[in-house]
Order: C-alpha cells, then structure tokens, then sequence
C-alpha cells in the first residue's frame, strides 16, 4: 500500500540535504537551505508535494516543539542579568519599528488593523539566522552581541501577546471590551496555571518518573505535557504555540529542564524543517519576478527602517555608534516567528494574499542577505561612523555625567584594563592587592555606573577610538591589557594603540590559538589564548589525578608553551595564578606526589623521625617509591634519599611548601 506522505518526506528531506550540502559549501545557514528546499519543491515550484496538508501539519508540530524549546531555555534568572538590555531595548525595537511601518502601510491606504499587524511582523527578527552567525564569528559575548540577544529574547517574549491581539485587531468582536475582558481572564488562568503546575504538579510528576529510571517514559512524559498544555490553550480559543511556549515554562523552572531539552532537540530540529520548507513552499516565484522592482524597494526600505531603528535602541542603551550599527546591521530582517504569526494574520482576514506575498518575498530576501551583510558588517560600520570618528560621541538621551566619566586620579606609569568582565575584574584585583595604578575602560554603562560608585578607576567609552585612550594618558602607561571577547575590535585597538604608542606592553587575552599570529603581527607583546591555557588546565588536573610526579607535570606543561608559543613570558606567574586558583577550588586535604632533589642533609639520609617533616611542613610522607621499590611501611626510622618519589598528604598550600624545599 502506497503512502503519499512518505514519499513527499523522502522528497522533501532527500531535497533539503542535497540544498544544505550545496549552501554549506557556500557558508549559508541552514534555515536557508530548507526555504530553498521549499521553493524547489513548492507548487510554484516543481511542484513534487502532492499532501500538502499532511506537511503543514508536520510544520505545525514543529511550531509547537520550537516554542517549546524556546519555552524551556527562557530562564527568569538570566533575564533578570540582562532585564535593561531586554526591556528597555526590545521595547524601544518593537514599539518603533510597528509604529514606523505602521505609518507607511497606512499612507499605502491599508487600514489600521492591517497596517499595526503588519508592524508586528516586521518588528520581529530571526532569532535563529542571527545567534547562529555571531556564535560562527564568536561574538556572542560582545557588545553587539550581548544587546542583540537582549532584543531577540524580548522579541520571542512579545509574539505571544502579538497572537493574542491579532483577533481583536481584526475587528472579529463587536464588543472588543468583553473581547479583551475574556482574554484577560483567560490569559490569567493560563498563568495561574502555568504557575501550579511548575510549582507543585510538574516537579513532582517528573521527579515520579525519574526515579523509575526510565528513559522512555521520561520522554513520554515530557512530549504530553507539552501537547497537553498546546490543546488546552487551543481549547480556550488560544494559540498552540501559546500553550507550547507555556509548558516549556512549566518545565523549565524544574531541576530537570535540562535533560527535557536534550532529548526533545532532536525531534524539534526534524519538525522545524518541515515548517521552514512549508514557508518557502508558501513563496510564489513567479509573483516574486513580476514585481520584483517592487519587493526589492520594500526590502530595501524595510533594511533602512529596521537598521536605524536597532541602532537608535542601542545608542539608547547609552552604546557607542560604532557598536549600535554592527546591532542594527544585525537585526534588520524578518524573522521566522514572524512567519508563525502571519498565519494567525491570515486565519483572521489581516492579510491579504497579495500581501502576503509581498511580505513572504521581503521575508526571504533579508533572511538571505543576512550573512553576507553580517560577513561585512564591521567595514560598513566603520564607513558610516567615520564621520563621527574625529569628534566626542555624546550620550544619547543622557548627559555625560561623572557617573560614567568622572574625575580620574593623575595616571601614570599605569595599567590599562580594556574590558570588564571576569579576567578584567581579576587583573585590576591583582593590581589593587600590588598597590599597582590602573584604570579600567568598559563599553557597558550600567556597569561603569556601579562600579564608579564604589569607586573602581572606571571609564565609559570605546577603545577603538584615539580619543579614549588619550583621556587615560595611553602614552603615559606602562601595560594594557585588552580582556574583551569581541577579537575584531581586539585587532583594531591594538592597531589604535600602537598608532599612539610604541612603548606600551600589550598584553591580550584572545579565545583561539588562530587569532594569535594575527594580534602578534599588529603589534601585540603578549597573546595568551584561553582555549590553550583550558586546555593545559585540564591534562595537568588528569595527570595529578594518576600520580604523576609534579615536576614531570610542570616540565611537561612548560615543554608545550614552549613549542606552541615561546613569546609568553609570564609562565611562572600563570604557574602560581594555577596553584592559587587550585587551592580554591580542590578540597582542603590534597594528595600529591613529590620528586626529591634537595642534598639539604637535614632531610637525605635521617629518618622521619630526625627530620621533622610533619611539624616543619604540616605535610605526611605515606609512601616512597625509590627506584623500582614501593616502601607502604611508613615509620619513624624511614629515611629519604635524593631521587626518591614522596607520596604525601596535605594541605595544598602546605604540599606546594614542601615541594618547593624538595627541589631546592
């Protein structure tokens, strides 16, 4: 017996990996790839899908399992860390972009249910397009990167509301106070369910079934919550991706959200593409030829718009203009929620089909210049900011007040600290334990603010800029230390610097071992790459663990700085930095294998006994290993000899005591 459906799957994914390979080949995203997979075999296309409706309803399941996910990754914890980025930027990106485009669909004669909704659509951008470039580019934790996740993450907040509203705005009620009072009670019983169930039913629920040990049924159990809570939101007149978005909330305030999340991803990385090859199935092609003057004029207008309105968000959260344009350049096209939402469009008469296809074809377009504006967007940053390179930016919507650049101390002979996070927090701790100066400059206003108050040597401003570094005497210091995790404007302050200055150390703190040669070449003294140190980190902990003696360890670990970067000179500092850090965070009790070098005659040859080894050092010898032999019957009258192997029992501060004698 034949199945349709099966055979339009094996088209549709046969498709999508022959695409996917293709634009892999060209660095595309893979969402891409699977709007093209639809086109392709699209009935404006080749027309190779017979069921449809069997397809869309497979995209609906995705719809439900992304916002389910999306649901369950949604932290109130880590929100409230970013809540001005999200609230007061997402606010601003939303309500501006809805009213512009609000404005210019009503000046094309759309009414103003159809014009609003349409800005609702616009305003949203891609979540997966953008976070997936920018973790590609490593600038997930960059200035942009920080404000663009703050907007995104308010945007996926905000389509839900939007879906509520979406009935209303079509004039479908004629009472819209009662319209808006039902979904108010609504809404508040779906939070107040919401609230039960990830307070006492969820949790215990899951804890029953996890005790069971049940892989199976823990997956079961998860996918009907999901679904449950998808056909009860459904069931009150609401939306399933409401209800999906609701029970991944349930779920994720739970301590096994986690393991939720890994084992449904790879159902939802199935279902979405089908929903994102439905999209491009949507796309009529030869619609999108004819007007294609047209469309390329509303992308083109909806590239402006939404860039300068992302940039204008950004200088409001007091960013540079350099760093407010790589935001707009980020965020200016329309995303895939946006497509979820324009369904609800449709279903409610807001959406012509006309229309639709002009916003499916704008939709697809700046969905596909995406990366390669995003590939280029520091250059075009830098051409529409060079005019304003030669002055001081002022603050937006803000004086420049001594709460972001207060009087500073006279600097000299000085460090600089270019970025505060955690290593710029512990250098300028290292610097104020050795009474060393220093002055810190940071990108993000709110941090400055509260470090000024308790009175952290700290300056708002980019250091790219000649201007910053001039204000904290560059030529007057003695090292600076660029922390930042943002390597493209890591490159262009050391080119600043030494533009300045040639006498400066720099020393700078990159994640790859690929950027190092490059940072080397522009004028870096020092490049130290975390994933190297982790790395040595790492296999020196392993090696401790089998007992291996610490002086192999350390020729072993100074042998591989060595071969991979002899221009670090700081190896006996980063060594000490290791055991401080060590003594943190193992236990208070170590066991440790020593190498004895020392002729120190009041150690060689005595028995433990004469020694004194416990008082001196508060340090136990429970074995020795000399040549092939293995003493375990410790006593007063053992006795050490030169090249012996101690293994003993400490305190590690206490063990790194003895061990430095050993060696003496």
């Amino acid at each position: 017996m034949e199945i349709p459906l099966l055979s339009d799957i094996v088209i549709i994914l046969g498709l999508a990996v022959i695409v996917i390979l293709l634009f892999q080949r060209f660095k595309l995203p893979t969402i891409l790839g699977f709007l093209a997979t639809g086109v392709i075999a699209g009935p404006h296309g080749l027309s190779l899908i017979n069921a449809l409706h069997d397809i869309e309803i497979l995209a609906e399941i995705g719809v439900i399992l992304l916002l389910f996910i999306i649901g369950m990754e949604f932290s109130l914890k880590q929100l409230a860390m970013i809540k001005r980025t999200v609230l007061l930027g997402g606010t601003v990106q939303v309500l501006a972009t809805i009213g512009l485009v609000a404005l210019v669909m009503v000046l094309l004669e759309f009414n103003w249910g159809e014009a609003v909704f349409m800005g609702f659509l616009i305003s949203l951008s891609s979540t997966a397009i953008v976070l997936k470039l920018l973790q590609d580019r490593g600038e997930i934790n960059s200035p942009q990167g920080r404000v663009v996740l703050g907007i995104l993450i308010f945007q996926d907040i905000i389509v839900v509301p939007m879906m509520l509203l979406a009935p209303l705005m079509a004039g479908g009620s004629e009472n819209v106070g009662a319209s808006l009072l039902l979904m108010a009670l609504k809404g508040a019983f779906v939070i107040v369910f919401v609230l039960i169930s990830a307070r006492y039913l969820v949790p215990r629920l899951l804890y029953l079934v996890a005790e069971t040990k049940s892989k199976e049924l823990f997956i079961l159990s998860v996918v009907v919550i999901c679904f449950a809570v998808a056909w009860l939101t459904s069931s009150l007149g609401l939306s399933l991706a409401l209800g999906a978005f609701m029970a991944g909330l349930i779920i994720s305030e739970s301590e096994y959200s986690h393991q939720a999340t890994s084992n449904i991803l790879p159902f939802r990385e199935i279902f979405t593409s089908f929903f994102f090859v439905s999209i491009g199935m949507l796309l009529d092609f030869n619609f999108l030829l004819q007007h294609l003057p047209v469309i390329l004029l509303f992308t083109l207008l909806t590239f402006l718009l939404k860039g300068i309105v992302a940039t204008l968000a950004s200088r409001m959260l007091q960013y540079p203009l350099r760093v407010s344009l790589l935001v707009g350049l980020s965020l200016f096209q329309v995303g895939e929620f946006a497509f979820i939402l324009s369904k609800t469009g449709i279903n409610n008469g807001l959406l012509s089909e006309e229309t639709y296809q002009y916003f499916l074809s704008v939709s697809l377009l700046t969905m596909g210049v995406t990366p390669f504006v995003m590939g280029s967007y520091r250059k075009l940053a830098d051409l529409i900011a060079r005019p304003f390179s030669s002055v001081q930016e002022p603050m937006p919507f803000a004086q420049q007040s001594k709460e972001l650049h207060g009087d500073l101390p006279e600097l000299d002979d000085h460090i600089i600290i270019i970025g505060y996070g955690i290593n710029g927090r512990n250098v300028a701790k290292a610097a104020r334990y050795a009474s060393i100066p220093y002055v810190i400059v940071e990108l993000n206003a709110a941090t400055v603010k509260n470090e000024r108050k308790i009175g952290e040597p700290i300056v708002y401003g980019d250091a790219v800029h000649p201007m910053i570094l001039s204000h904290i005497n560059i030529h007057k210091a003695r090292v600076v230390v660029i922390a930042i995790s943002d390597p493209e404007a890591t490159k262009r302050i050391i080119t600043t610097i030494r533009e300045i200055s040639e006498k400066v150390h720099i020393i700078v703190r990159t994640r790859f071992l690929q950027e190092m040669e490059e940072n080397y070449r522009l004028g870096a003294d020092e490049v130290i790459p975390e994933e190297f140190e982790t790395s040595i980190e790492i296999f020196t902990r392993t090696l401790n663990k089998y007992l291996m003696p610490r002086d192999e360890i350390e020729a072993f670990t100074q042998k591989i700085r060595s071969d991979n970067y002899e221009m670090l000179r700081s190896l006996a500092t980063k060594r000490h930095a290791d055991v401080a850090k060590l003594s943190v965070e193992l236990p208070d009790i170590e066991v440790a294998t020593l190498r004895v070098f020392t002729k120190d005659s009041d150690i060689i040859g005595k028995p433990l006994l004469e020694s004194n080894i416990r008082n001196k050092f508060s340090t136990t010898v429970v074995a020795i290993k000399r040549k092939e032999q293995v003493i375990l019957n410790i006593n007063a009258d053992t006795k050490i000899e030169r090249g012996d192997l101690l293994y003993v029992v400490g305190k590690p501060s206490d063990v790194l005591r003895f061990n430095n004698f050993l060696k003496e």
